[in-house]
């Protein structure tokens, strides 16, 4: 499926030959000089976002990169299997090095050891032996390594490679140099990084090289197979999209690419397949899973009139849909498209990451060569003040600081993608985890926002359908739910309604037209009272008038007297009150907001549980009730769903949007939650929490670890073998914890 891209449109480029963190930092830096450019890179994804560039302007982006010592290729949506099989062809290609090296480091290994504790047993020529044994290891099984840092010395750069290439080169050029000119053939010396060995023991460093070049190898290539699975976690979405269609034309069905379907157009499901866009059921009866997208484990039993989704399945029925939505504009692509979106927005403590891997490299090789030189000053051999310096040199990498963001985020948007939740970037994750307070928009959020009229009040000389008509006559020009149901009332009684002109909406009270040369009013009491109609009948023996709290009155006037009210309800979704148990659960307060009477919202707060309610709020006011809160020292996150939530969702610390919502509610939402339940609330802010919290583990491993590390190794402590082994797991424990995140469950 391929995105048409505006000009208005952020550029998006694949990345190749990037290592690590700083490599993402370099490329960043390189874009950022195109003028009026800002750049995002992820080093996780491999991919560039840039703001400010047109599609035409690409190629200097691409020149910009390459000129930086990267590759660089305009992304395609449609080409996402170039990504892939240069994944696979890296992985590919460490897998071989990694055995290359393990098998020969483990006789290397074995002959050093030998060789050092039994002098008795060396033979003529096994120095050499041991050099042929080591020079594969060094040369052709580290050559990503050493290929890396040459390229980045000939751009002036260094990276966390330079650190790896010179530890390994200069332990093979130690070895090598010790034995052709005998350096510390006797004494004591270092043995295989456990310490100071028994005498005649003596390490020429090439099991260190080796052994080296062997866990650092092991390390990338769990890594990159690491990386590339949490990235599969958040590309299902757009892996979901069906290649091909069978359209109906001219009474005949023809298998055509997906890209060819139109608006309009009418497609067919079998049993089986997968629904290739979004659209409106036709003809035909199934059950759809949509699992996929929502998260919801039991389909969904849809007839003709009922709307279907892109991605999900008919699993056991044949539908004729027509479609509404097609490409980018499917409920798939554009949750793709988020779920891609959300890795450019960086988190303020990546962008610190960031700058502490830029200068990170230099000041390691420095601190080695410091470490180095104080040991020989203060009487240590050589060959044991080198071992320490190779040490220092290889436990510093921050490799793992690099990943420790990038990965959880990306794992963990992806599984919320799964159930149905999309989190628009690492803002978000920040935002929830400081969350005290949720308001809960109630009309199609806790309620399932379609009303029906249950009753009517009139006195004695207003019939029913009397009262329907003139109502019916003012909100036949509106489209608020409630002027629907009275609609949808009306003409079950009325054929013909009467034309009403200057039509008035008053948000959050009603309307006014004029029905018949008369002033016509539908509204609540606010706005009667604003036109000073009286709410009583004016007869002795009028119907009274009862406002149950868990339904809404509509008062109807003309000419200024009150002729009836209507009564309407609305339904509590199921899973309401659960959804709200959770969130108290989590130690968040649950606030309700209406525009519906106090009375009304009281009563849905008690059936819900809810901890207060704002009742009466007019749409223009829910923004300040937000803020309101806030004053008070409450970080509020808002869930609604309509266009009137659209401000109040902005002015939250965190705003969570129901798909069914318009899109500009969507747009000002930090958080769209896709499935169909409510439980999707705390789900939502559960795994967010849960997401944040892996950051937080993740980076105070990763600086703990180089924190803890660098002052044992520069001690003499840590062994050039063991710190490369070390350094290497730090890695691959990072994105491991990260892919823990996709055992998160629902709690439905």
């Amino acid at each position: 499926m391929t995105i048409q891209q505006n000009a208005t449109d952020p550029l998006q480029l694949d990345i190749s030959g990037m290592t690590c963190a700083a490599c993402a930092g370099r490329v960043e830096r390189a874009l950022g000089q195109l003028e009026g450019v800002t750049a995002s890179v992820n080093y996780a994804t491999e991919r560039a976002i840039l703001t400010g560039l047109s599609p035409d302007e690409a190629d200097l982006a691409v020149r910009r990169v390459e000129k930086a010592g990267y590759g660089a290729r305009v992304h395609d949506d449609a080409d996402d299997a170039w990504s892939r099989r240069a994944t696979e062809v890296r992985i590919t290609s460490l897998r071989r090095r990694l055995l290359v090296a393990a098998i020969l480091t483990v006789p290397l290994m074995d002959i050093t050891i030998v060789l050092a504790l039994v002098p008795g047993w060396r033979f003529p020529g096994w120095e050499w032996l041991c050099i042929m044994l080591a020079l594969p290891i060094v040369t052709w099984a580290a050559w990503p390594f050493h290929k890396a840092t040459l390229r980045n010395l000939r751009h002036g750069n260094v990276s966390m490679d330079t650190l790896v290439s010179l530890g390994i080169a200069a332990s093979f050029g130690w070895a090598v140099t010790s034995l052709l000119l005998g350096i510390g053939q006797d004494g004591a010396g270092y043995w295989l990084g456990f310490g100071v060995t028994p005498e005649g023991a003596n390490s020429i460093y090439l099991d260190v090289a080796a052994g080296m070049t062997t866990f650092q190898l092991a390390g990338r290539y769990f890594e990159t197979r690491s990386r590339r699975k949490a990235g599969d976690v958040l590309g299902a979405l757009g892996q979901l999209a069906s290649t091909h269609v069978r359209i109906t034309r001219d009474g005949s069905e023809s298998i055509e690419p997906a890209a060819s379907l139109r608006v309009g157009d009418t497609f067919v499901v079998l049993p089986g397949e997968t629904i290739p866009a979004d659209g409106t059921i036709s003809a035909g009866y199934a059950s759809v899973d949509t699992s996929m997208l929502t998260g919801e484990p039991v389909p969904k039993d849809l007839s003709p009139g009922d709307n279907v989704v892109g991605g999900t399945i008919s699993t056991n029925g044949r539908l004729e849909v027509c479609a509404t939505s097609v490409g980018a504009h499917t409920q798939l692509a554009q949750m793709a498209a988020l779920a891609e979106q959300a890795q450019s927005r960086k988190a303020r403590v990546q962008t610190l990451v960031d700058r502490i891997t830029t200068y990170f490299v230099p000041a390691v090789i420095a601190l080695a060569i410091l470490v180095t030189l104080a040991w020989m000053l203060a009487g240590t051999a050589f060959q044991d003040a080198f071992g320490i310096g190779i040490a220092v040199l290889i436990i510093a990498c921050p490799c793992a600081l690099g990943l420790a963001t990038p990965t959880a985020l990306m794992v963990g948007i992806g599984r919320g993608a799964s159930l149905g939740i999309l989190v628009k970037g690492q803002d978000a994750l920040e935002a929830s985890g400081t969350i005290t307070t949720v308001v809960l928009d109630k009309t199609g959020t806790l309620t399932a926002g379609t009303m029906t009229v249950t009753g009517t009040a009139t006195p004695e000389h207003i019939q029913e359908h009397d009262l329907l008509r003139v109502a019916a006559s003012v909100e036949q020009g509106s489209e608020h739910i409630i002027a629907r149901a009275i609609m949808s009332a009306a003409k079950k009684q009325i054929a013909d309604l009467e034309a009403a002109t200057d039509f008035n909406i008053v948000p959050g009270k009603g309307a006014t037209a004029t029905v018949s040369d008369k002033l016509a009013i539908v509204g609540n009491r606010a706005l009667l009272a604003e036109h000073g109609v009286a709410l009583n009948f004016n007869e002795p023996n009028g119907t009274e008038l009862h406002e149950n709290p868990a339904e809404t009155t509509v008062f109807v006037a003309v000419d200024g007297k009150l002729i009836g009210a209507i009564n309407l309800a609305d339904t509590i979704k199921p899973g309401a009150k659960k959804a709200v148990e959770a969130l108290r659960k989590q130690g968040l307060k649950t606030v309700l907001l209406t525009g519906d009477s106090k009375a009304a919202g009281d009563y849905t707060a008690s059936l819900l549980g809810i901890d207060t309610v704002l009742s009466e709020v007019l749409p223009a006011d829910k923004a300040e009730a937000v803020r309101a809160l806030q004053t008070q020292g409450e970080r509020v996150a808002m869930v609604g769903d309509g266009i009137n939530d659209a401000v109040a969702l902005a002015a939250a610390d965190l705003g969570l949007a129901m798909v069914s919502g318009s899109d500009i509610a969507l747009k000002s939402a930090d958080v769209i939650l896709v499935r169909d339940d409510l439980a999707v609330i705390p789900d939502a802010i559960a795994l967010s929490r849960k997401t944040l919290k892996t950051i937080r583990v993740n980076l105070v491993w990763a600086f703990g670890y180089n924190v803890a590390a660098i002052p044992i190794a520069a001690a003499g402590f840590l062994n050039p073998l063991i710190a490369a082994g070390a350094m290497a797991l730090s890695s691959v424990l990072v994105v491991y914890n990260s892919l823990r995140l996709q055992s998160f469950l629902s709690s439905r």
